[in-house]
């Protein structure tokens, strides 16, 4: 798979990211995220653990298994990584960043 093809999947990614932050969301999303030249900000699970002070890697796995916050799997099985969206993280724990 070329660079291309994997640039194009990660924004299709984005997209449907975007679209499911909206439709959970009881109001109208934020101007930011209505915008398709916004991106959305992708963080693994180790930099999500970073990014909140005392919030823990296994913490945030725990969110992701209840569905609390919005995440994409990037591969299969124990190699895949979880990709969290750094706003519906924030959101989810109240923080602004």
């Amino acid at each position: 798979m070329n660079l291309t093809k994997k640039q194009q999947i990660i924004s299709q990614i984005v997209l449907l990211l975007e679209r499911l932050i909206e439709s959970q969301s009881p109001e109208p999303a934020p101007q930011q995220y209505q915008s398709e030249t916004q991106h959305l900000e992708m963080l693994t699970v180790k930099e999500c653990a970073a990014l909140v002070t005392g919030l823990s890697e296994h913490t945030v796995r725990q969110l992701v298994a209840q569905g609390k916050i919005a995440y994409v799997r990037a591969g299969s099985g124990v190699r895949g990584k979880i990709l969290v969206s750094k706003a519906s993280l924030l959101n989810y724990l109240g923080v602004t960043d």
